[in-house]
């Protein structure tokens, strides 16, 4: 009865850990309790199957981390937050452009910030975001291609059919891709089954790949999968990036550079 009640005790702590932060790994948890990570991965398995958390890459997080209850900010707020980050990837993304290339760029506040940062030189731009639409028209010695469809106004972008199809004789040099959700075993997700559907086109269409975005991300799983780690090519983020994602840079194969 006694190994019962470990069992049962260590589960509990276990489940409030991962409810006051977020997150919980089996290493430190197998320190932690004095037991096997065996052990550990078999107490979140259980924990898992029962809706307290949802298994990651190494650990486990917060089951409200995941899916549909991952809402998706205004867009107002996205606008704002992590703004320093955001303007130094966009910068970094932006060396990564020469004339006579041709790129495509998804839609985001960090794409946006990349935009912002594209000098006026003669490449050509293939988006599906109003945002950054605006603020390349000014710029007259890039070509832009809008990708035309049905305006999502929560995140300002065009998606659909139509925006998909126009995607079908189009190839681009490097796609710089926006991130909802990074999570090791699960990849690149999403919150809108469309975006997902057209971001997958957008990789199809693209030699490079290359995912642009703050760290805050990381660890955070939405509904819709984009593509796995394994498809990316190149990863931009900020400097507070984790140990993790700088190991799964070496064991995937996808370039990681730091803003």
């Amino acid at each position: 009865m006694s190994v019962t009640r470990d069992t049962s005790s260590r589960r509990l702590q276990i489940s409030e850990l991962v409810r006051q932060h977020g997150s919980v790994q089996v290493a430190a948890l197998a320190s932690r309790f004095g037991v096997s990570m065996q052990t550990v991965r078999k107490d979140l398995r259980y924990l898992a199957e029962r809706g307290v958390m949802a298994r990651a890459y190494g650990g486990a997080i917060d089951s409200h981390a995941v899916g549909g209850a991952v809402t998706e900010p205004p867009y107002e707020a996205k606008r704002t937050v992590h703004l320093d980050e955001k303007r130094r990837i966009g910068q970094l993304a932006a060396t990564l452009v020469k004339p006579g290339d041709t790129i495509a760029i998804d839609s985001g506040t960090t794409a946006m910030q990349l935009a912002e940062a594209l000098p006026n030189i003669e490449v050509t731009v293939v988006t599906n975001d109003f945002g950054v639409l605006t603020v390349l028209s000014p710029k007259h010695n890039i070509r832009i291609v809008m990708l035309g469809g049905e305006l999502r106004r929560k995140n300002m972008a065009f998606y659909g059919g139509l925006t998909v199809e126009a995607l079908d004789d189009l190839h681009v040099d490097r796609l710089f891709l926006g991130v909802d959700g990074f999570d090791l075993e699960r990849g690149i997700t999403t919150h809108y089954e469309p975006e997902a559907m057209l971001n997958r086109k957008m990789v199809e269409a693209a030699r490079v790949v290359i995912a642009i975005t703050d760290s805050s991300k990381f660890g955070k799983i939405c509904l819709h999968r984009i593509i796995p780690l394994g498809e990316l090519d190149v990863l931009i983020t900020d400097s507070d990036a984790p140990a993790e994602i700088r190991q799964a840079s070496e064991q995937l194969g996808f370039e990681l550079r730091l803003a």
